[in-house]
């Protein structure tokens, strides 16, 4: 239903200009050998992948914002949604940020990625 768009790329973690295929090596995060092992290429429409040396740490940034966003969600359920005490809730930020750092990361690489590769529509019909 989203194929085509930016949002079915970075959730899914498929290559942004064909999205045919995994960016990743193995598509579990939780995977943490293989956290940060990705393909160096599409093996449907040839995009490299690290676009330039170093490219994904620019994902640094993103990441930031990301978790800043998961962190506070963490803490309006927990302090707001349970009326937790203020120790409670920052506890639960801890855990939360702990349990989804792989996602995380690999959702910052995603959109760092599709910040700078458009989908096109005419690989998809090949």
């Amino acid at each position: 239903m989203l194929k085509g768009t930016k949002i079915y790329s970075i959730f899914t973690g498929t290559c942004p200009k064909c999205q045919k295929e995994s960016m990743y090596k193995t598509k579990n995060p939780y995977v943490l050998s293989d956290v940060f092992k990705i393909n160096d290429n599409c093996s449907n429409c040839k995009l490299k992948y690290r676009l330039e040396p170093s490219f994904f740490y620019g994902s640094m940034y993103v990441s930031y914002g990301v978790g800043i966003a998961f962190a506070v969600t963490a803490f309006l359920i927990s302090y707001l949604g349970f009326e937790t005490s203020l120790l409670t809730a920052f506890i639960a930020i801890i855990l939360t940020m702990t349990a989804l750092g792989p996602i995380i990361m690999r959702l910052s690489r995603n959109i760092w990625i599709n910040l700078f590769v458009s989908y096109d529509k005419n690989l998809s019909k090949k």
